[in-house]
């Protein structure tokens, strides 16, 4: 990064604004807008080894194109899949974000997010290093890559029921 990135850079508050809204609509459970916050070549990714960017050469516990996210939707609105059954309560928290990226077109940021969720009496804490790339468009800004490294990827994860 060569040149400093500012916090005040139109381009780069839409893109967190963006963040923060798939935080709140994945809160809400609402899953066809998650669905829709996304290009159509977007990859949405959760690698297991927290050092690769190769994420098509790796191992992930999630690597989901259009298709992928699709199907995920679909199975957590129906009913009928552990994950959608009394699904857990969430609240994420998205902060500490930094900048990679600038252009007339897109903006690349990092952040931290701390999910927090109650299912079944018990509450549950993950945390994760996010990496966001945002296509900038003027009919509407949309997630060209999600990627979330989980701090304890390369432990047991037992199957979380919501999207990180």
């Amino acid at each position: 990064m060569t040149e400093v990135l500012s916090f005040t850079d139109p381009r780069v508050l839409r893109a967190i604004q963006l963040v923060w809204q798939e935080a709140a609509v994945l809160d809400a459970k609402d899953y066809r807008t998650w669905e829709t916050m996304y290009t159509d070549e977007a990859l949405y990714v959760i690698p297991i080894d927290p050092d690769t960017d190769d994420f098509e050469s790796s191992l992930n516990m999630v690597y989901d194109d259009k298709r992928m996210r699709e199907l995920r939707v679909q199975r957590m609105m129906q009913g009928y899949a552990p994950s959608a059954v009394a699904a857990a309560r969430t609240v994420r928290i998205v902060s500490r974000f930094t900048v990679d990226e600038v252009s007339d077109t897109s903006v690349t940021i990092k952040s931290a997010q701390i999910l927090n969720a109650f299912k079944r009496d018990k509450f549950s804490t993950i945390g994760a290093e996010m990496t966001h790339k945002v296509v900038l468009d003027d009919d509407g800004d949309k997630i060209a890559l999600k990627v979330a490294r989980l701090i304890d990827s390369e432990d047991a994860v037992s199957a979380s029921g919501y999207l990180v």
